[in-house]
């Protein structure tokens, strides 16, 4: 059966929060009184969390780089990952070195030895090795074109020359792919050696730019000794080409090799997954779709999406505030009609306004913090007119109703982004 992992970044949400009044419990402490997606549904979300040296302890020489105050840190390394999160006994840790956060350096901030204490201190269960991202992907007939290309050049004309420049930046990008791969290999190799001793389950980390490199990357690490391996540098391939990889990583990897897809969340594929031989994989998409898709922010069981109605807050939304500032929008006007609007969606929620009247004003106050280029009427009619929140059952869509819905403000976001991931988890549970 697949995994699904979802990478720690320190995301929760306040249980004391009244979404009427918009106010808090003064008393509340964040990491102490503060709920994480597994501590709000009777049923787990995920199979483990995956947490990041990167994350928790930042990279060195890039202050701020860290979602963890010093007092986080300190009681995470005291407490171990599983104390710390209040995780379930069925929910595993997977420790990450987080090479996102040092894509563009030369090389990783952090050393093997660095990465091995890290996951012994944090008590993860499962430890991937160092590795540095590969950017590109190609395939072997574009690398062969392009050589042909140079060989049969024998005189250059202006349009030639843009070509030749753009061909050599190509070359130079598999050179630096080359040499981050072997890096990451000669990694994996110590990293396995080191971990021997160790309490948690070592991963090698395969990189490459096209087929043949990333099954060269996995044939080395099963020779090194692994039986576990997760595949980085996916997230910018199509969904055509993730399973033509794996298909062609199927034909390379021994019967007791495991994958670990980095980054992928493509529910849709879960079966296929599983026939390549990949036990699991970790990614946020499912939150961050909640605020920072154009329209998929809600999902459904059965794959639809919803666009969440944008009430962005007078003072903390900074697009509306320079509007404000600048004299385009009255506060006066701007603050009476937020209000109307989140008392209308209320009432509606409790059908006591009608959805022509809630458009209406909901609209209104869109065309207002947009200057009036808005074109969200008919997804708004959609989530409206269908109320999905009242179909679908979960824990938060029960404690908070059309809020869920309503982009405005952490505590609704980040709530959409859990019903998200339950979604995801579901969706997967019913794949298997």
């Amino acid at each position: 059966m697949i995994k699904y992992f979802f990478p720690d970044s320190q995301d929760f949400v306040d249980p004391s929060f009244n979404f009427n009044t918009e106010e808090r419990n003064e008393h509340r402490v964040r990491q102490r009184d503060d709920r994480y997606a597994h501590e709000l549904f009777e049923k787990k979300p995920y199979d483990g969390l995956l947490v990041s040296k990167a994350i928790v302890d930042g990279i060195p020489g890039h202050v701020g780089k860290t979602t963890y105050s010093a007092a986080q840190r300190h009681r995470f390394y005291r407490e171990k990952s599983h104390r710390f999160f209040r995780l379930p006994s069925d929910i595993k840790v997977f420790g990450d070195c987080g090479a996102f956060s040092y894509a563009f350096e030369d090389k990783p901030p952090f050393t093997v030895e660095d990465t091995i204490d890290f996951y012994t201190k944090s008590g993860v269960d499962y430890g991937i090795s160092l590795d540095h991202i590969v950017f590109m992907y190609t395939n072997n007939d574009d690398i062969n074109k392009k050589r042909k290309y140079l060989e049969r050049i024998s005189h250059s004309t202006p349009h030639d020359i843009n070509k030749i420049k753009h061909i050599e930046t190509f070359f130079s990008q598999i050179e630096d792919s080359r040499y981050r791969q072997n890096l990451t290999l000669d990694n994996a190799e110590s990293f396995l050696i080191q971990s021997k001793s160790t309490n948690f389950i070592p991963y090698g980390v395969a990189h490459g730019w096209d087929l043949k490199s990333y099954g060269d990357s996995v044939t080395q690490l099963m020779k090194m000794g692994y039986d576990r391996i997760t595949i980085g540098g996916l997230v910018p391939l199509q969904s055509h080409q993730l399973l033509e990889l794996l298909s062609y990583l199927k034909d390379i990897k021994q019967n007791k090799t495991q994958f670990h897809l980095l980054g992928i969340s493509r529910v849709e594929h879960a079966e296929k997954f599983s026939s390549f031989g990949v036990s699991s994989f970790d990614s946020t998409t499912p939150l961050l779709q909640a605020f920072k898709d154009g329209k998929k922010n809600y999902h459904t069981i059965n794959g639809d999406y919803y666009t969440a109605l944008k009430v962005p807050q007078i003072d903390a939304n900074l697009k509306l505030k320079n509007l404000i500032r600048s004299g385009s929008i009255s506060h006066d006007v701007a603050r009476s009609l937020e209000k109307r609007v989140l008392h209308t969606l209320q009432a509606y929620e409790s059908y006591k306004a009608t959805l022509d009247d809630t458009l209406y004003i909901l609209m209104e106050y869109e065309m207002l913090h947009t200057e009036g280029r808005s074109h969200m009427y008919d997804a708004y009619h959609k989530t409206l007119s269908e109320r999905p929140w009242e179909n679908c059952g979960c824990e938060i869509c029960d404690d908070i109703g059309i809020n869920v819905v309503i982009y405005r403000g952490a505590e609704r976001n980040k709530r959409r982004g859990f019903h998200n991931i339950q979604v995801k988890y579901t969706r997967l549970q019913q794949s298997r």
